[in-house]
């Protein structure tokens, strides 16, 4: 997990401290994406990666906190924009999870486009094969919390609103060849199920080519092309707001957040 690191300055940014290796700049001033993005590279170090769960919430109670104004609470740009030009990348829905291609138990045939586009997965019976992600299906949540780590959830839903109950309730959906390798997991009840586990594949990249698979999209947005249908093709870049993300018009005008690294000194001792 990378958390955030806050500190208030002025000039029209809020800023917020906390210990941790970054510092997000909130800037009322409403910009393009573009605009923002040049912004945060000549003052700060680029627009806002983030990384988990924790980074929203610190960075949603901290807006909340120290900007006064509700209209720049509602929505900001961060980092996340969709590239409009090669491959898809999978990812794992649990951050700091990576996906490794020669982990991967997919069914004969699979991954396919079959009814395009399929961009999230299901496992049945220990294989997985991709569906569009608007289809609604049981699916396995993830706790590290607790001594049970591993829940079937008896209820159809859309990928994403799966994804929300999972974390709203556990730690994430299911993901990772370890989780999905664990013997608690390979003990759950057996069934022809197709259920959700946290694999999906998009098209967005952070700014500063962070590496980051943290996404967590509203149930109006979307997960990344999983239903095109009725929205508009300018909407390639994110917002942030409520502690959900959406796609917006890079064109539109927002308050941005920025961020910049915290330099951590090594600890040196002087012996006289």
């Amino acid at each position: 997990m990378q958390s955030s690191l806050f500190v208030l300055i002025l000039m029209g940014e809020c800023s917020f401290c906390l210990d941790c290796l970054y510092e997000y700049h909130f800037v009322e001033k409403k910009k393009t994406w573009d605009e923002a993005q040049k912004y945060c590279r000549e003052k700060h170090t680029d627009l806002a990666t983030v990384y988990d769960m924790e980074d929203v919430k610190r960075l949603m109670e901290n807006m909340e906190e120290l900007c006064d104004s509700a209209e720049s609470q509602s929505k900001a740009w961060i980092g996340l924009r969709k590239q409009t030009s090669g491959p898809m990348t999978w990812h794992w829905s649990l951050p700091g999870e990576k996906f490794n291609d020669s982990e991967t138990q997919w069914k004969e045939g699979q991954p396919d486009n079959t009814q395009d586009p399929e961009n999230c997965v299901v496992n049945q019976n220990g294989e997985w094969l991709n569906f569009p992600c608007t289809v609604e299906c049981e699916f396995i949540c993830y706790d590290d919390t607790e001594p049970t780590r591993f829940h079937l959830i008896e209820q159809n839903k859309t990928w994403l609103v799966a994804q929300s109950i999972c974390r709203e309730n556990y730690t994430d959906l299911v993901s990772g060849s370890k989780q999905l390798y664990d013997s608690e997991f390979t003990i759950l009840p057996k069934t022809d199920k197709d259920l959700w586990i946290g694999l999906f594949r998009d098209t967005w990249k952070w700014s500063d080519n962070s590496s980051s698979s943290f996404r967590h999209w509203d149930q109006i947005s979307e997960q990344d092309d999983n239903s095109d249908e009725g929205r508009d093709e300018d909407q390639k870049c994110a917002t942030v707001s409520d502690g959900k993300l959406s796609s917006d018009d890079c064109d539109g005008e927002h308050p941005f957040v920025c961020y910049d690294v915290k330099m951590v000194l090594p600890l040196s001792i002087v012996v006289f």
